[in-house]
């Protein structure tokens, strides 16, 4: 009898509360945080919020407001701390790059907004040939003409500098997903991810990045526990793309 007595309850629940008021109630528990994660940007341990249309659970810092990508890069700069000066970040994200000026002799943040050290348009960067060590690109190329974006990321670069860059990645794709003729926002974000999105690549992304002279790295990988603890993208990459001249 006892046994019985949970399910009676559920019985009696469904009789007094209207169904859209219980279906609003299940999607609203669907987007409660799983577990207590670990941020290694700022080591907030706690539960992680909501990000992104639709909403990825257990995604964004609380205390920093680190995504899956900025713990992932972190966690490799962490155990690879020996990106050449002088280093350009592109549209860097805050809680990053307050953290890594402190790391380099000489660090840049760049976009096309007056809040960042140098207004550069990545398409076309008005910087010598050969001046940059190290460039950090975090989700950049999908918003922009990449092979543009690409060609200049390597001109600026010295003999033997890196390109450490990620992007959404659907690894199952053989080609990347690209319609010019897509242009309504609300398109793009069903199309490709978010309203300012160009493209979602797939697994030919190494060959479009090789096709500018860079030899490819993926050096660090979200996998096993790690995607447990820190909340990760499951198998996110970081590429490391090296000017061999």
């Amino acid at each position: 009898m006892i046994s019985q007595i949970p399910r009676l309850v559920r019985k009696l629940v469904r009789l007094v509360i209207p169904k859209p008021v219980l279906d609003g109630l299940e999607r609203l528990r669907a987007t409660q945080p799983i577990a207590e994660r670990r941020c290694p940007v700022c080591n907030f341990s706690g539960y992680f919020g909501l990000a992104g249309f639709p909403p990825r659970i257990d995604a964004l810092c609380p205390t920093c407001g680190s995504l899956e990508r900025h713990r992932l890069f972190w966690l490799w700069f962490s155990d690879n701390k020996s990106l050449q000066s002088p280093v350009l970040h592109f549209a860097a994200e805050k809680m990053l790059s307050d953290r890594l000026q402190g790391c380099f002799e000489e660090y840049s943040t760049a976009d096309l907004h007056a809040d960042a050290d140098l207004q550069l348009n990545i398409e076309d960067i008005k910087l010598r040939s050969e001046s940059q060590g190290s460039v950090i690109c975090n989700h950049v190329l999908e918003h922009v003409d990449d092979q543009k974006a690409l060609s200049e990321l390597y001109r600026i670069l010295v003999t033997g500098g890196s390109l450490v860059v990620t992007v959404p990645l659907v690894e199952g794709w053989d080609s990347t997903y690209e319609n010019d003729n897509i242009t309504d926002p609300a398109l793009r974000v069903l199309h490709f991810g978010q309203s300012d999105h160009l493209r979602m690549y797939g697994a030919d992304f190494r060959e479009r990045v090789r096709s500018v002279g860079f030899m490819i790295e993926e050096e660090y990988v979200g996998r096993g526990p790690q995607v447990v603890d820190y909340g990760l993208t499951r198998g996110e990459r970081i590429f490391i793309c090296r000017k061999l001249g």
